[in-house]
């Protein structure tokens, strides 16, 4: 007797899905070149990484959309003659809008005339580990410096103490000058030591509009340093953010007061400092991701930090000024780190951006 024929869900899945949909899916950017690397298709993700749509771009060649150097051209065309994929780590490329990506691609010979290309972006991976170590290394330098303040305070205290009891039983009132040098040098240490960890009041946070702390560190400036010209780039879109007003000013204070000295050090021509505020939606700051961010732009046209200050820029008593203290960075991370933002810097000859990020939502 002939087995009865199984069902036909057993034959074929459940259901199917088109390649295609799937790949429309994807998180990862996909582009198909043909053998001149030509644009044939792209998935949404590769739409949204390169600020095109499929439609305007099809036919074009791949570097009159993203400006990818010889060296990436010359793997895709030696993978299309070799047949063999291959995978590139870190690559940079150019684009439409001007800024610069880091990606990790693979490009995949389908055939003679058809190139797979899988595009992952980079640079949010790298921004995260490096703001993750950036902030390890802030909550560190808090602690030895607390730590260092408790060893040092204490014993101020009592050298202090011994110099006024000694001053009032000195017999020659004039001895009382080599008493008074004593306590002042131990308050100027105390204040030293203090100012060494940021703020000694609790932060206030009430809403406040940024652009009003912006125009009062721009007042200032321009009573103390008339000389440099003073640009004001901001977003009328940012809503208010909750912050102690007193505490930010001194932060901005403290970034662009050093920008300024460090451009009329080096004698710049016509020193300009520009601060600007953007908007930046679904950012991440550390590990944690939040869906508004202020980002609070504050460049010149200054020299430029040394490459050998850079890694250490935010620790204490680092300056790269024969008379900075180097605590003002210090204190204004601090003080970004206590609203839950920080600070991050680039920086070039003839131009260095300090960014400071803070979140716009509601800590309460």
């Amino acid at each position: 007797m002939p087995e009865p024929p199984l069902p036909h869900s057993a034959l074929e899945p459940p259901y199917s899905v088109e390649p295609k949909r799937l790949l429309e899916h994807l998180t990862t950017a996909v582009v198909l070149l043909d053998g001149a690397l030509n644009v044939r298709w792209m998935n949404p993700a590769a739409e949204s990484l390169l600020a095109t749509s499929r439609v305007r771009v099809m036919g074009q060649r791949l570097e009159s959309l993203a400006g990818v150097d010889g060296c990436v051209e010359a793997v895709l065309l030696k993978a299309r003659d070799e047949l063999h994929p291959f995978t590139q780590r870190e690559a940079s490329l150019a684009l439409p809008s001007g800024e610069s990506a880091t990606v990790d691609f693979t490009v995949t010979p389908m055939s003679a005339d058809e190139l797979l290309i899988e595009i992952e972006p980079r640079d949010r991976l790298l921004r995260i580990s490096r703001e993750e170590a950036l902030i390890a290394r802030q909550e560190t330098i808090k602690v030895l410096t607390r730590g260092l303040a408790h060893e040092v305070k204490n014993p101020l205290g009592g050298i202090r103490g011994a110099a006024q009891l000694l001053e009032r039983d000195l017999p020659d009132p004039q001895l009382a000058e080599f008493t008074r040098v004593i306590v002042e040098e131990a308050d100027r240490l105390r204040d030293l030591v203090d100012r060494m960890l940021g703020p000694n009041s609790m932060s206030r946070h009430e809403p406040l509009n940024i652009h009003k702390v912006l125009e009062r560190v721009r007042t200032l400036l321009e009573a103390e340093h008339p000389r440099t010209r003073y640009v004001r780039d901001y977003d009328p879109s940012l809503p208010e953010l909750e912050g102690d007003e007193a505490q930010l000013i001194q932060a901005v204070l403290n970034v662009a007061r050093n920008a300024v000295q460090a451009m009329e050090e080096h004698d710049i021509d016509i020193p300009c400092l520009t601060l600007r505020t953007r908007a930046r939606r679904q950012f991440t700051l550390g590990a944690e991701r939040h869906r508004l961010v202020c980002e609070l732009g504050i460049i010149d046209n200054g020299p430029g930090i040394p490459e050998t200050l850079r890694e250490t820029l935010f620790y204490p008593m680092v300056s790269g000024r024969a008379e900075g203290s180097g605590l003002g960075l210090s204190i204004a991370q601090s003080i970004l780190h206590q609203h839950q933002g920080l600070i991050e810097c680039d920086s070039a000859p003839g131009c260095t951006e300090f960014r400071l990020l803070i979140p716009l939502e509601s800590h309460h």
